[in-house]
Order: C-alpha cells, then structure tokens, then sequence
C-alpha cells in the first residue's frame, strides 16, 4: 500500500498526497478529515497525518478500517444513529443484561459461549456454568432494585455491613454447551430457614429450549469488617420477600443432601499441593471467588478421568473463607459407581465415577472447601 505522507513542495502547508489506496478504493478524498494531532517519521523524514473517516464516508473504507496503512492508522468515525438502526426488532434483554419474567419472579439472561469459556474438547467447562450462574444472580439483584453498595448485598445489608456469602451448591449437568452456543439463564430465589435465603438456577438450551443444566444454592448473610455470620435482620427480610418463588430445580429425591465425607492424607488417592491463590482470584468481597476453587479441585483429579469423562455433577459445602495470602493443598479420592460394560460387539466401555474432593489450608490443614462428584464416560454419555 501507498503510505499516506506529504511531498517536500507541501509540507509547509501540510497538504498530503492522494494514496493510491485511495483510488484504487474508490474512496473520495472529501470522505475524510485531519485530526489534530500530527506525528513525523524521522527515518524517512516524512510527516504523516492520523485520519478519521467522517460520517459521510465511512463505509468506503471497509477494507482498511483499524488497520496501519505503512504506519498510518485509519480509524473509522461511527454514526450512532445509523449504527443503532442495526438494532431494530431485536429483543432488548439479548444485547443488555436480562428481564424479568413470570411476573418478576424469575430473572432470565442470555449468554453466548466465548472462545475463551471451553476447554480441549470445545465445549463449556464446569467453571464456565458456575460463572454464569453467578453473573446471572448479581445482575437479578441489580435490576430489581435492591442492590445497595456491596457485591450483591442489598440496600438494609449495606447499611449493616453485610454480605451475602454462599455455604454450599449443588449443580447438575445433562449436555455441556458448545462453542458458539447461546444459552438462556433463569434464577430465582427462596427461603432457606430462618435466616438464609436459597438460590436456585435453569440452564436451557436457547434454540431448543432443553433444560441441560440444573443447580441450587444456600445463602447467609455475614459481616464484612468482623467476618462472622449474622442472623438475617428481620429489614434484609422483608426486603427480598416479595421474590421469593417456592420453586426448586432440583427435585428433593435426586438433590445431593449426604454429607461429605473429610478426606485425609490417609484416605485421598492424590494430593496436590502449593496451590497460590493470585490477586486476580479475588472477588469484591475480599476472598476469593467462590468459582476458583473448582479449578483447585481439578488440579488434582487423574488426567485420564479430566480427558475421558464428562463431569456431570458436584456439590461444593464452603467452610470458610481464603485470602490471597494463603497456600492451598488439593485433595481427591476417586470410587467407581459403575463398572465396565461389554457391548454386544463385544468393546468395552469405560466405568463411570464418583470423586470426593477436600481444599485446605497446606500449613495448618484447616478445612475450606469440601466436594464431591460424578463423572460419566463421553464413550456411553454423549
């Protein structure tokens, strides 16, 4: 490409030449305008203009807009009105956060699966579902008009210095979502006793409208300068009452209530350790995100199991709070729920698992997160 530069007899009066660019483009000279910064190359001893496209000739410069035209930067100058035109008859809640449905009730929010949300097999990774769910709740908190200062905390809650901190989740996945995907979200919240509130969660397939994944949390509130948990003051109540929706997605009979069991150095098949929480693990509560932990406890399932199997379900029970500064150990034990089987061609198919999975603290092993999960095999559940 010709560079966009000023000839000698011109550059007094800063008139540049015409690129070839240009013409070959048909791209008329009158569609474009100097802006007020000017910046010279000293190695070829040429003064080079930054230009914008203006409104009445952007669209001639496609096939150059963003890019260095032998170091010059052609940058196009959108019209909004006409770019917003793009938008007409398309449902608001698609492009911006969500709405609220079933007489608001439910909150629902669509999501298209990002290049950078799947894992080697192309498809959503269980990290990547919980991320969702979580964005999804915020975003129902903030568009109903209780959020008050805090991460999710409502307006009687920032008053007090509370937060809401999560002890435990239970998700269940039918069809991890590929690349590309657009899933719909829908949340909704509920009583959980007397002072806790429980968040329940739909995944549906946005083009078939498949539920594929399914989840259910418990809440509590505490205190964000002291750290301790708090009864919920009778305001906080009142506030979030009138959403609460006695709905479960997850049905009682198949909800993952036993206890799980502790691991130890005894009982764990694997043990990894020198976990480091990073700054960026961090939420805006001060702890770290409730959604990294799930990548520790990967870290130390067998790579044949993270390659083969699909995990299809895991409940997570939060005992307490880590910081940046803490050093993490990763404990797994893998126990097989259903044994191999032989085809009538007589191949065999792999045994599918049940994992139980143990976080703590490396230096004086206190408990912070204990888990436990299925895993089927991708050869019999595809």
């Amino acid at each position: 490409m010709t560079a966009l530069s000023c000839n000698v007899s011109n550059r007094a009066h800063g008139l540049c030449n015409e690129p070839e660019i240009w013409r070959n483009e048909g791209i008329p000279r009158d569609g474009f305008r100097n802006t007020v910064g000017m910046r010279c190359n000293k190695r070829e001893g040429r003064r080079c203009f930054v230009l914008k496209a203006s409104s009445s000739g952007y669209q001639k410069v496609e096939k150059i807009n963003g890019r260095k035209v032998n170091g010059t930067y052609i940058e196009r100058t959108y019209d909004r009105a006409q770019e917003s035109n793009s938008w007409d008859g398309a449902p608001v809640h698609e492009f911006q956060l969500g709405r609220f449905v079933e007489g608001r009730f439910v909150y629902r929010q669509l999501f298209v699966i990002r290049s950078y949300e799947i894992g080697p097999d192309k498809t959503a990774t269980m990290e990547t579902l919980m991320n969702l769910l979580q964005e999804t709740a915020l975003n129902h908190v903030m568009s109903s008009g209780l959020a008050g200062d805090g991460f999710g905390a409502t307006h009687e809650m920032s008053l007090r210095k509370l937060i809401w901190v999560v002890t435990r989740i239970h998700i269940q996945v039918e069809k991890y979502s590929s690349w590309g995907d657009v899933v719909e979200v829908n949340t909704w919240v509920d009583a959980a006793g007397k002072n806790g509130m429980r968040r329940e969660w739909e995944i549906r397939d946005n083009k078939t409208q498949q539920i594929i994944t399914r989840a259910t949390s418990t809440w509590v509130v505490m205190n964000r300068e002291t750290r301790r948990l708090s009864k919920m003051p009778e305001q906080v109540r009142q506030e979030v009452k009138p959403f609460y929706l006695n709905r479960a997605a997850i049905g009682e009979a198949v909800d993952d209530t036993a206890k799980i069991d502790k691991l130890s150095n005894d009982t764990a098949e694997s043990i990894r350790s020198g976990l480091a929480p990073r700054w960026s693990d961090m939420d805006a509560n001060q702890h770290v995100n409730n959604v990294k932990y799930i990548g520790w406890i990967l870290e130390s399932v067998p790579i044949n199991v993270l390659e083969d199997y699909n995990l299809t379900s895991m409940t997570l029970e939060f005992r307490r709070e880590c910081r940046q500064s803490n050093l993490l150990e990763s404990l797994t034990d893998m126990e097989v729920i259903e044994a191999e089987e032989t085809t009538n061609n007589g191949s065999k198919t792999k045994a599918d698992f049940r994992s139980t999975h143990l976080i703590r603290m490396q230096r004086d092993k206190a408990e912070i997160v204990r888990a436990r999960a299925e895993w089927r095999s991708k050869q019999k559940h595809k």
